[in-house]
């Protein structure tokens, strides 16, 4: 990261697919409007936002910045 980061976690169905949405795609030239890369990213090396891209990947990246202890389940 090239400055402050907002690390969460974030669960409930289809958790990564909604996120991803919302992220909007890789490369902010071709990510739809209202989404956070197209309104805030600068190119695909800066593009604001990261989010994992299946459940293995989510658990290995939880775990890069996160404790076991610091997780909550609903």
């Amino acid at each position: 990261s090239s400055g402050p980061i907002f690390v969460s976690v974030l669960e409930g169905e289809d958790a990564i697919q909604t996120n991803r949405r919302l992220m909007g795609a890789t490369n902010p030239a071709e990510a739809d409007p209202g989404t956070i890369r197209k309104d805030f990213a600068t190119d695909v090396e800066k593009n604001a936002a990261h989010g994992s891209d299946g459940p293995d990947t989510a658990r290995e990246e939880i775990a890069y910045f996160f404790g076991a202890m610091e997780i909550q389940s609903t």
